[in-house]
């Protein structure tokens, strides 16, 4: 590793002392589960990456996929399979979200609490992006619903 990076993980691991020192045994829980989170992630997206280099290699090399049984030829991929780009709906959504859980996180923090208003533009941020996120996911799973019901439907008429 770089010194920069061992630098980082010197302000990181002290960082971590200090949150142990202040927060007590909350703090130690909170050090394990941020470096669960951070190690799956990591080697999440390195066993996606070399799945995905693997995978485009095979395509290079020309493999096609093995035939079905009985010597059938496979089935053409669903699009579920391939990847696409989700459109305006996924966006759209995560705006939405946004919108409406950064107002009311604001609102919420002003009138229930006794927070400043800087507290509450802070609160209103964090409302804002966990509403992104759930307005992204449900785009995300109406978008799968709704190709998957679409390719049912198609299959059954092909029949």
């Amino acid at each position: 590793m770089r010194p920069a990076t061992y630098s980082w993980l010197a302000v990181v691991v002290a960082v971590a002392c200090a949150a142990i020192g202040w927060l007590g045994i909350a703090g130690w829980l909170a050090v394990v589960v941020a470096a669960a989170c951070v190690g799956m992630h990591v080697a999440g997206n390195a066993i996606g990456t070399r799945l995905r280099e693997a995978t485009d290699d095979d395509l290079r090399r020309g493999r096609r996929r093995p035939a079905g049984p009985r010597g059938l030829p496979a089935a053409a991929p669903s699009l579920l399979e391939r990847r696409t780009d989700m459109g305006r709906l996924a966006r759209v959504s995560a705006g939405i979200g946004a919108a409406c859980g950064g107002l009311a996180g604001t609102a919420a923090l002003l009138l229930m609490t006794a927070s400043s208003p800087a507290g509450a533009a802070l609160g209103g941020v964090s409302s804002a992006v966990i509403g992104g996120l759930l307005g992204f996911l449900g785009a995300s799973f109406f978008e799968v619903v709704r190709t998957s019901l679409r390719e049912a439907i198609a299959a059954e008429r092909g029949r």
